[in-house]
């Protein structure tokens, strides 16, 4: 095993993992910007106004994007079984 290879390697479960998430982050975002605004023009500053729909709208698109999720999880999963012969080397 080289560095150049460790490193790849790394960098390949990083973009995963980065792609996975991108989805539910993506959502709690938009839906934290949209409260924020609705916030500051209402000047209501209830903390629980900001974290229930964050974590709903976070649980829907996780519901959501599920499918999906475990696609590229399977996918990355059996090309590094398939392919740990060759890192052995």
């Amino acid at each position: 095993m080289t560095p150049e290879f460790v490193v790849g390697f790394a960098r390949q479960a990083i973009e995963i993992t980065l792609i996975i998430s991108l989805p539910m982050l993506g959502i709690g975002m938009a839906v934290g910007i949209f409260i924020s605004i609705l916030q500051a023009a209402t000047q209501i500053q209830e903390m629980t106004l900001t974290m229930v729909p964050k974590i709903v709208a976070i649980f829907l698109a996780l519901l959501i994007a599920f499918p999906w999720i475990m696609d590229k999880m399977t996918t990355y999963t059996t090309n590094l079984f398939l392919n740990l012969p060759n890192y052995i080397k």
